[in-house]
């Protein structure tokens, strides 16, 4: 699963606990986008039914539900959440390696199988803010060992900012999945976003998949933000 096999890398989140507001988004977008993206907002408020409604799109599904905590109780939540036919969810990284096993052996079980992906530093986080909770190492260093350990653990791949890719990449070879959030078009708001860059610059950098949310989400046209993001990005492959 990358970017030159996805004709359209882009995933929309959904980040709205209004279910309606949701299917009204994925409606507009379906045929312009690569697959879906529901995280804590939507899945908090909504549950396995709401899930399950997304699911029923028939588009990729991805689980932004950034499991951390001991291995049984992740490898419980892995098994939960793969058996509501989602393509692909994540953890963070930072749970370590016996916690990132745990989810990827629980997902294994699935026929098909999701994928399961590691957060490394969230991309609304600064070198400063690093800083603050005792990590000592700059953004990327920390990003480079997370992947690392990652990969080691069985996970197919890593979340990480643009500014991030093409250190992944070199660290962990092709076949290994990057999802991007912090991606926005040129004269988007920033947001909480630090590290981000444009969705041309990032499919350039390498990046498999792309998350947007609020540049398509809370435009006045969300169908022809996503056409247009689109078109970006076939011209800058």
């Amino acid at each position: 699963m990358t970017a030159a096999r996805f004709a359209n890398p882009v995933f929309v989140a959904l980040d709205t606990p209004d279910l309606s507001r949701a299917l009204e988004l994925a409606a507009a977008v379906k045929g312009l986008v690569g697959g879906l993206k529901i995280g804590l907002e939507f899945i908090t408020a909504l549950g396995p039914e709401g899930i399950g409604k997304i699911v029923a799109l028939g588009l990729p599904v991805f689980a932004d539900v950034k499991f951390h905590d001991i291995p049984n109780t992740v490898a419980g939540a892995a098994r939960a959440i793969g058996g509501l036919g989602v393509d692909i969810f994540n953890v963070h990284a930072a749970g370590g390696a016996a916690m990132m096993r745990a989810a990827a052996e629980e997902a294994a079980k699935f026929h098909p199988r999701p994928k399961v992906i590691a957060v490394t530093v969230l991309t609304s986080l600064s070198d400063t803010d690093l800083e603050s909770v005792g990590q000592a190492a700059p953004a990327r260093a920390q990003v480079a060992r997370l992947a690392g350990l990652s990969k080691a653990s069985g996970l197919d791949g890593v979340v990480c900012s643009p500014r991030e890719i093409a250190l992944v990449r070199e660290a962990c070879g092709a076949e290994f999945l990057i999802v991007t959030p912090g991606v926005r078009p040129a004269g988007a708001a920033l947001g909480d976003q630090h590290r981000v860059m444009t969705p041309g610059e990032a499919v350039r950098a390498g990046a498999d998949i792309l998350v947007i949310g609020r540049p398509i989400t809370g435009a006045a046209d969300p169908a022809a933000t996503a056409r247009a993001i689109a078109d970006e990005i076939a011209a800058a492959r």
